[in-house]
């Protein structure tokens, strides 16, 4: 079994906080459609059941 020194993989200093960054900004993206998709399908569900019944 060959073992990776993952340290060589990751840039450092200021790329590393650029990728950061990046990484950090598209996690808050990617929540913030989860949560709106929740709150649509959500509010979507319940006006379906209201008019159905």
């Amino acid at each position: 079994m060959t073992l990776i020194n993952h340290s060589e993989l990751e840039p450092d200093g200021e790329a590393a906080d650029h990728w950061s960054e990046r990484r950090n900004r598209r996690i808050r993206v990617v929540a913030w459609i989860v949560i709106g998709a929740l709150i649509v399908t959500g509010g979507g569900a319940t006006l379906f059941a209201l008019l159905v019944g």
